[in-house]
C-alpha cells in the first residue's frame, strides 16, 4: 500500500531536472515583478498581503513559526527561473522537480559559500514552502483563484554514502508555466543581486517590468506604489523611503525621478540609463617614466548628481496606458475628482461676488450707503509724474 501511494506522489510522476553548470543569464518572471507577493523586509512578518485592482486580486498568507517570504528568499525563484528557461532554449527537457547543489544556488544568486549562509538558504527555503498564496493572475474563468506554496516541497538529498548531495525542491504548476511561457519572464541585471535594501529590489523589478526599453521611460503615482508595494510601513514613511532611493539612484540601468504635477500629487519617474560615453582612461601622462593612475577606474566614470530631477524636462511624461491601466485610471478619476471640486469651488466664489455687487446696487438705489467701487491705477494721479 505504501508502495502504490508512492508511485502516486507527485514527485513520482516528474522526471528530475539537475542544475545547468556554469554562468548564464538571470531570468524572472513578469508576474512576479508586477505584483506584492514577498515581504520587503528581513524581520518576520506574519501580516498576510492583500491586494485588488481591477481583476487581479492577491493574498499572500504566513505561519508564525517560519514567517513570510521575503524578496531575498525569491532569488531561489530567480535562480529556478533562469535554470528552466536556460535549458529550454538549449533544447533540454525541463521539469518542476528540480536538483541542485547549495553552492551552485548560493553562487548564482550572489551569495557566500559559508556554513552559515548554507543555514540561510535553508530558512528561506522553509519560508518559500509554508507561504501559500492565492490568485486570480492567469486564471481562465472569473472569480476563480489559483493557491499555491512558492515551492511545494523540498529536500536535502544524500548519496550512498550518506554525504550531502544537494537540495531537491518541486517549483508549482503556475510558476513552472509562467516561465515556459517567452512572454511573461524578462531577463533582470545580475546587479540586482547586489541591492542591499528591499524595497529597493522591489523598485527595480517593477521597474524593469514596466519600463523595459521604452524611449519615453515611464511613470507611477506615489499612494500607488505604496498600495502595489503590499509593504507594512505608513504612507509618509514609503514616500520618504522612496524620495532617499531618487536621491540615491541605486537600480542598475536605470535614472529615477521625482515629478510634482500642478495639483500637488507627487510620481516616480524613470527611463533607461543612456550609454556610457567614452571611457576615461585609468592612467595620465605625469612627466615621469612611469605611468601615475589617474584616481578612475578603466570604465567610465559620472559625477553622482544629488537634485532629484536629473535632466531639464519642464514636463511630466506621458501616462503609459496601455501597460499600466490600473494606475492610470486610479489618476484620471483623482483628476476628475478635482476637476470637480474646483469647478464647484469656483462657481460657489462667483455666485457670493454676484450676491455681494447685488446688495451694493440696492443700497445705492436706496440712498443709504455709498458704493465703494475699486479703482483701478490707470488715471492721472496727484504729485507729478512717475
Amino acid at each position: 500500500m505504501a508502495a502504490r501511494h508512492q508511485s502516486l506522489s507527485e514527485r513520482g510522476q516528474l522526471d528530475l531536472f539537475r542544475a545547468l553548470p556554469g554562468e548564464f543569464a538571470a531570468r524572472d518572471a513578469q508576474d512576479l515583478m508586477a505584483y506584492p507577493f514577498f515581504s520587503l523586509s528581513k524581520s518576520h512578518r506574519v501580516a498576510p498581503i492583500d491586494f485588488a485592482a481591477g481583476d487581479v486580486s492577491i493574498r499572500v498568507e504566513a505561519v508564525p513559526d517560519h514567517g513570510m517570504a521575503t524578496i531575498w528568499d525569491a532569488d531561489i525563484l530567480i535562480w529556478a527561473a533562469s535554470q528552466i528557461v536556460e535549458a529550454r532554449d538549449a533544447g533540454l527537457r525541463t521539469s518542476r522537480l528540480m536538483v541542485a547543489t547549495p553552492y551552485e544556488i548560493l553562487k548564482f544568486i550572489g551569495r557566500g559559500t559559508s556554513l552559515r549562509d548554507y543555514q540561510r538558504l535553508k530558512a528561506a527555503l522553509d519560508r518559500l514552502q509554508s507561504t501559500t498564496v492565492s490568485t486570480s493572475i492567469r486564471q481562465p474563468t472569473e472569480g476563480r483563484r489559483h493557491r499555491f506554496s512558492w515551492i511545494n516541497e523540498w529536500k536535502e538529498r544524500t548519496d550512498r554514502n550518506g554525504k550531502p548531495d544537494g537540495i531537491e525542491m518541486i517549483v508549482p504548476d503556475w510558476f513552472y508555466q509562467a516561465v515556459l511561457d517567452d512572454a511573461l519572464v524578462l531577463t533582470i541585471d545580475r546587479a540586482y543581486f547586489d541591492l542591499t535594501g528591499g524595497l529597493d529590489r522591489w523598485l527595480y523589478r517593477l521597474v524593469r517590468k514596466h519600463g523595459g526599453r521604452q524611449r519615453n521611460g515611464w511613470r507611477f503615482d506615489f499612494r500607488h506604489l505604496h498600495q502595489k508595494s503590499g509593504a507594512l510601513s505608513p504612507f509618509k514613511r514609503f514616500a520618504f523611503e522612496l524620495r532617499d532611493i531618487i536621491r540615491r539612484q541605486p537600480l542598475p540601468g536605470y535614472t529615477l525621478f521625482l515629478e510634482i504635477e500642478a495639483g500637488g500629487r507627487t510620481l516616480l519617474a524613470f527611463e533607461r540609463t543612456p550609454p556610457c560615453g567614452k571611457a576615461v582612461k585609468g592612467f595620465v601622462p605625469s612627466g615621469t617614466r612611469k605611468r601615475v593612475p589617474s584616481g578612475t577606474g578603466p570604465s567610465c566614470q559620472r559625477e553622482p548628481k544629488h537634485d532629484l530631477t536629473h535632466d531639464s524636462r519642464t514636463e511630466n511624461r506621458a501616462a503609459n496606458l496601455e501597460s499600466n491601466r490600473e494606475s492610470n485610471f486610479e489618476e484620471r478619476a483623482r483628476e476628475v475628482e478635482n476637476l470637480v471640486r474646483q469647478t464647484a469651488n469656483a462657481l460657489s466664489a462667483t455666485g457670493k461676488r454676484r450676491s455681494s455687487s447685488t446688495a451694493l446696487t440696492i443700497s445705492d438705489a436706496a440712498g443709504n450707503h455709498a458704493s465703494v467701487v475699486p479703482q483701478l491705477p490707470f488715471g492721472p494721479r496727484s504729485g507729478g509724474c512717475r
